[in-house]
Parts: structure tokens; sequence; C-alpha cells
């Protein structure tokens, strides 16, 4: 009896956990539920402007560059790919795979970006201009805005994996910022389509 007390004495009480689902990916994945739900208003306040106040789509005189978009697009969704190569490599101990995925990702997401800011410096309307402007530039300045963490993310996994700390069995620093780039991906398709398509 009290070498059992001393060695519960030793050690906390494990933390109740789930089974299931890791409390890290949890974590992700109810940060992405809230994420969800900003873009959630982002696109009410799209749809009021112009839908119920019918707002012509893109007002007379301003245009989108629907073709650049659309290549850009693919672009970040080709590096959604090369995000899942990474991680299938380090799963099956390929760290070669894991770092040029990672590598190719954030290049990818680097040049979505930048074309993205070459797209506003040239695109011939401010936010300030009406509210088709503003909304765009806040439905696309959000999306960037996640871009921009999720290549913070990218950043730090990509180090990381050049310094070895990666493994088959210990790749939660891989998986959680590739959940986040998928829904970063996923949310572009709907903001893509949205503003520049429909």
């Amino acid at each position: 009896m009290e070498a059992h007390a001393h060695a519960d004495g030793d050690h906390p009480p494990v933390a109740n956990v789930s089974s299931r689902v890791d409390a890290r990916l949890l974590g992700m994945f109810l940060f992405i539920a809230s994420e969800v739900m900003l873009f959630g208003s982002f696109f009410t306040a799209y749809f009021f402007v112009r839908v119920v106040n019918g707002y012509s789509w893109p007002p007379h005189g301003d245009h989108l560059p629907v073709f650049v978009a659309g290549v850009n697009s693919a672009i970040l969704l080709t590096s959604s790919a090369t995000m899942h190569w990474a991680l299938q490599s380090i799963k099956r101990g390929h760290r070669a795979g894991l770092q040029a995925g990672l590598v190719l990702t954030f290049l990818m997401g680097a040049t979505f970006l930048g074309t993205q800011i070459a797209e506003y410096a040239r695109i011939g309307f401010a936010p300030r201009d009406n509210a088709f402007a503003t909304i765009f530039f806040c439905l696309t300045g959000l999306h960037g805005a996640h871009v921009f963490v999720g290549l913070t993310l990218l950043l730090f996994a990509t180090i990381r994996a050049f310094r070895g700390h990666f493994s088959p069995e210990h790749h939660h620093g891989v998986e959680i910022p590739g959940i986040y780039w998928h829904f970063v991906d996923v949310m572009w398709i709907v903001v893509y389509t949205t503003v520049y398509i429909l």
C-alpha cells in the first residue's frame, strides 16, 4: 500500500483524454470551426451587399482579374497536394520527401500571396471607393491574412524538418499545420468562386 501511494505521489494523475481524437488535433479542428464562423460573417456581408441591395457585381467600370486569380488558385490548390505529400512522406519515414514537400508548399503559398499583393496594386479601385470594393478587399484580405499565418506555420515546420525533429511516430508538427493549410485552400475555393466567378 505504501509503495503504491509512493508511486502515485511521484507523478501527477493522467489527464482525461479522448481515445479517438488527439487533443492537439481537436484543438486545431475547434479553431478552424471558429474561423469558418468568421468567414461566414464576411460572406453574410457580401451577400447582403450583392443580393439584398441588388448591387451590380462588379460595378460598371470595375474589372476583376479572373484569369490571374484562376492561375493563382491552381497554384494554391497544388500546394495542398505537396502538403499532403510531405505528411505522407514522414509517416513512411522519408525525410527527403517531407523536406521537399514542405519547401514546395511554402514557395507556392508565398507565390500565391505575392500575386495577390500585386493584384491589389493594379486592380484600379480601393476599399474606400464603394461597397463592392470594401467587401472585395475584406474577403480576399481576410483570406490573405490566413495564408500569411499558414506560411508562418509552414516556415517553422520546415525548419524543424531540416533539423530532424519529426519521425513516423511523432509528426504532429507537420500534421497540424497541414490541416490549417488545407482549410486555407478550401476557403479560397469558396472565396474565388463567390467573388470572381458568380
